[in-house]
């Protein structure tokens, strides 16, 4: 009954489905851990089940062995056994020919204990010997699906420090983000393009107040001018009309 439970129980865990039971976990890293330990103590302790099937399966086949070893020890007797008494017989004596075949009796009903003996055990051997078979094949499936088992958990070990690596790498791109108006880098950025566009105000507010002094120095020449033509055009209206300049001119003309 031990061994069709550790049968069984063997037959259960080769048969698991490792994808469906991950699926089903909330942890699945923990899960796996945890499995992989059943895993082996199951294991451990089927494989202890298992050697000591075979050391009685052994011993079964040993004790079969003797028995067929016996009955051909005993048939070897009585025949010895049996020549022997057919000499005696030969020669007359009759009492050492009857004991003889006696003894050749003995040896033929211990041969026939031995061989029912070795036949009686045969069946038991035949279900021994599929029951191990079938031990032995499942702790092989078991020593895969624990092989599965821990890939599958270095597997979604390795996937989960992958994905928590990209996220730090991810988190410190985002931190060095230079077009990001809330980082420490884009307010400094800011601040300095409003500085450097006060500067250029300023350059251009200065340069359009130099533009309107010198545009107002060549405003008041042109006036000065304007100033020194008129007087020059109202000067030589008064000589004109002035009779001493006139006579003046005229005797230096009549002179001539």
């Amino acid at each position: 009954m031990a061994k069709q439970s550790i049968f069984g129980r063997v037959a259960q865990l080769a048969r698991a489905n490792v994808n469906a039971l991950i699926d089903q976990a909330e942890d699945p890293q923990k899960m796996l851990d945890q499995m992989v330990r059943d895993y082996t103590n199951n294991i451990a302790e089927a494989e202890s089940a298992v050697a000591q099937t075979i050391g009685n399966l052994r011993m079964l086949q040993e004790d079969h062995q003797e028995d067929v070893q016996a009955a051909q020890g005993w048939g070897n007797k009585a025949i010895a056994a049996s020549q022997r008494a057919e000499e005696f017989r030969a020669q007359g004596d009759t009492a050492d020919a009857d004991k003889f075949n006696n003894l050749a009796k003995v040896a033929i009903q211990r041969q026939i204990d031995a061989e029912n003996e070795a036949k009686s055990a045969e069946p038991t051997i035949a279900s021994q010997t599929e029951i191990v078979e079938k031990l032995k094949t499942g702790l092989n499936e078991m020593k895969n699906k624990l092989d599965e088992l821990t890939r599958k958990r270095d597997e979604l070990v390795a996937r989960s420090r992958t994905v928590e690596a990209q996220s730090q790498v991810q988190d410190a791109v985002k931190s060095l983000d230079f077009m990001d108006p809330t980082s420490e880098v884009g307010r400094f950025e800011e601040k300095i393009r409003r500085e450097e566009a006060r500067v250029r105000g300023q350059s251009e507010l200065q340069n359009s107040s130099l533009d309107a002094q010198f545009e107002s120095l060549e405003d008041l020449g042109e006036q000065t001018e304007v100033e020194a033509r008129l007087a020059a055009l109202k000067a030589g209206r008064s000589d004109e009309n002035d009779p001493s300049q006139l006579t003046t001119g005229e005797t230096t003309q009549s002179g001539y």
